[in-house]
């Protein structure tokens, strides 16, 4: 998620140069993503924005639930956007050259009809991070009645793909306070989706943006917390590990944490992003601590003590199907995804996640937000 922490995985840094093809003659590993477990079949439409005002140009991804059809399957990542991402295969205990990334097909068909109208979920990923790695999450939550719309961060982000194969990629950040800057830059690009989204050819109507929820994994779950402190229309969000700080140890408070709110909110932690490896709570953070008193809404605290940070992203799904291929070196699999049981893991967050935006955006009480499940054994709530 952030900037120097060793206990982060920091993509950016890994990828400030152009990948170098690879000529290895043997067969590259590949992996699976998890299947959505909801009713409704998927379509995705990646969609290039530009905020003139802002001089600014974003790619998004919209997800949602759709018609049958024939459309082929979208691809996890598009070839050039693959090829630089294998730059980051040493901080995954990997090798460049060793995995096809081009070759991963998502869940959703490209341009498939949309059905029917839907609450609005927004996405933002990790500091330095890619939208992909959120995949397999906001697959789930599509299959079971959202539009999920996920957000690159032109810039901040290793690489963005545009139309046309140009590529954008990471600028040098600038003075001491440039996360806060990030942060500036994060809410204004999520505001500025936001406002795009009824006007979206062909996508807008399958939209109810009456209902509106964000989450966002490290960085990004701060986002979504910073967004609900300065915008009414999201109704609730989701931090997935993140600092709620301009520092790892909570002591540089965002003003999400610092105000708290009212609206209902979500905090998922594990033992992956602090620097002495204690579980990440609203018991042992200053800034969680701070924006549970001050957040007067529903919410709730959950933990994972046996993951890490990089289990809230899909990398959870898939560095362990490359484990039984390549065998990934044991102490960055450990680093990155923890000891968690990877299937429980990915069920528990998909289900706790579906079951607090069915609860707050669709009116449906979930038993499981009471603490009453005894499904899903790795995850406790702090209370």
């Amino acid at each position: 998620m952030r900037k120097t922490s060793t206990a982060l995985l920091a993509i950016a840094a890994l990828l400030t140069a152009p990948a170098v093809a690879h000529a290895d003659p043997a067969p590259k590993a590949t992996f699976e993503l998890p299947a959505p477990t909801g009713p409704h079949s998927l379509g995705v439409r990646e969609v290039h924005l530009t905020d003139q005002e802002r001089d600014r140009e974003l790619m998004i991804s919209v997800w949602y639930p759709a018609m049958q059809g024939s459309e082929p399957r979208a691809p996890y990542m598009r070839p050039k956007t693959a090829d630089y991402f294998d730059g980051a295969a040493a901080a995954m205990g990997l090798k460049p050259g060793q995995v096809d990334w081009a070759a991963v097909s998502t869940h959703a068909r490209t341009g498939a009809r949309p059905k029917g109208r839907w609450p609005v979920v927004l996405y933002s990923p990790g500091w330095g991070s890619l939208r992909t790695l959120g995949t397999s999450t906001v697959e789930d939550l599509a299959s079971k009645g959202y539009v999920v719309v996920t957000v690159d961060h032109t810039h901040e982000a290793p690489m963005v793909e545009f139309p046309g194969g140009r590529l954008e990629t990471a600028k040098p950040a600038q003075g001491d306070d440039y996360l806060k800057a990030g942060m500036e830059t994060r809410r204004q690009d999520m505001r500025f989706v936001l406002d795009r989204l009824s006007s979206l050819d062909g996508l807008g109507r399958a939209m109810d943006l009456s209902r509106v929820g964000m989450f966002g994994h490290s960085f990004g779950g701060d986002t979504a917390a910073e967004v609900m402190a300065t915008d009414r229309r999201v109704d609730a969000g989701a931090d997935l590990d993140g600092w709620l700080a301009y520092d790892v140890d909570g002591r540089r408070p965002t003003r999400a944490a610092t105000e708290g709110t009212a609206r209902p909110f979500l905090l998922m932690g594990s033992s992956g992003s602090t620097r002495d490896g204690r579980p990440r709570s609203h018991l042992t953070s200053p800034a969680w601590k701070s924006f549970w008193e001050h957040s007067s809404g529903f919410k709730r605290d959950l933990l994972m003590p046996e993951a890490m940070h990089y289990s809230f992203t899909d990398l959870q799904a898939f560095l362990p199907q490359l484990d039984e291929q390549l065998e990934v070196e044991p102490e960055v699999r450990a680093k990155r995804i923890g000891t968690v049981d990877p299937g429980r893991s990915v069920a528990s967050q998909r289900a706790y996640l579906s079951a607090f935006f069915d609860q707050t955006l669709k009116h449906r009480p979930q038993r499981l937000l009471r603490g009453e499940s005894a499904e899903h054994p790795d995850v406790t709530f702090v209370r």
